[in-house]
């Protein structure tokens, strides 16, 4: 008999974000415990050596590694406070596009 599963990981293939809307790539990996479904990891990047070529071109990201909740941004590192997964995807999801429209129109990110 197996074991029922403790965790589920999510993490759909990388998203090429067209040149004409900015370009890059948004990377996404969660980490859930079973049956709760909380999520225990998490990882969300905008890639874009385009626009910032330091922390492997990572112009936007939130992430739990390293024992707590941040934000980096260009290089950056700054602590986010945690509230629930779907608000700071939505979080991230805003921030990323702006910045994309941004370095579309020439406009200093």
């Amino acid at each position: 008999m197996k074991a029922p599963k403790t965790q589920e990981i999510y993490a759909p293939k990388d998203v090429a974000i067209p040149a004409r809307l900015g370009g890059g790539v948004l990377k996404e990996r969660v980490i859930r415990e079973l049956p709760s479904k909380k999520v225990v990891s998490y990882a969300l990047a905008y890639i874009n050596p385009l626009i910032f070529s330091g922390d492997n071109g990572r112009v936007l990201g939130y992430d739990n590694s390293h024992g707590y909740s941040h934000r980096h941004y260009k290089g950056v590192i700054t602590p986010e406070p945690f509230t629930s997964y779907e608000s700071l995807y939505d979080r991230f999801e805003q921030e990323w596009q702006a910045l994309a429209i941004k370095f579309v129109n020439g406009e200093e990110i």
